[in-house]
């Protein structure tokens, strides 16, 4: 199965899954909270990946009176919850694939809950790629999500990936935070940190767009 079946896989699964999905993720609350206390202060133009209802954006607001944020997300029935929010009037929502729609650019931040740990580190690259090149220069990266807490376990789910995946209708491949953090560097991302959050499987990972220089 390619890249493009299984983000369509992924797509059928979130659109099955809108009844519970608040009910679920209201339990990462603390890490939404946090995410918006890691961004600049004069944070205005967000990026949002799988915002999914929208959960994260809403200390997100509050927070940051005058930012506006543009949402990508493959599930429409989720984009349609969040349609239905007091701030969805500052939010510009794309129903689309990752790595098929255009992020635009010039964004002050990229932020992501729960939404990139479906993909193979290979994978990874290329989005993280996209994301940097989307951003400002001194803009950020921030992501929370799941991760493996050793090589082993990432190990065996790239496998069930790899091999098994007919057998579900859903796969999570978390990377371990030493490959999260490897390939953020590789892409020329700086000021990478982590911290754990909510829960031992959970991560906040923060990187910095490096700034260029240019040469007089």
């Amino acid at each position: 199965m390619n890249l493009y079946e299984r983000n369509q896989k992924q797509r059928n699964f979130f659109n099955e899954k809108i009844e519970s999905y608040d009910q679920v993720h209201e339990t990462y609350m603390e890490t939404k909270r946090m995410l918006a206390e890691n961004l600049d202060k004069d944070t205005k133009k967000i990026l949002d990946l799988g915002a999914g209802t929208g959960l994260e954006l809403i200390y997100l607001f509050e927070k940051y009176p005058n930012a506006n944020a543009v949402v990508i997300d493959i599930s429409e029935n989720m984009l349609e919850e969040l349609s239905k929010r007091d701030f969805a009037k500052r939010v510009t929502t794309i129903c689309g694939d990752f790595f098929e729609v255009d992020f635009g650019k010039d964004y002050d931040a990229v932020i992501s809950t729960s939404a990139l740990h479906h993909f193979k580190p290979e994978e990874k690259e290329i989005l993280y790629k996209k994301i940097f090149e989307c951003l400002k220069e001194n803009g950020l990266f921030i992501n929370c999500d799941k991760i493996s807490l050793n090589q082993e376990a990432q190990n065996k789910a790239l496998y069930e990936l790899e091999h098994n995946i007919e057998n579900y209708k859903h796969i999570d491949t978390p990377l371990t935070i030493e490959n999260e953090i490897a390939i953020l560097e590789k892409i020329g991302f700086i000021g990478i940190h982590s911290n754990k959050v909510d829960k031992e499987d959970y991560s906040l990972i923060k990187a910095r767009k490096k700034i260029i220089i240019s040469k007089q």
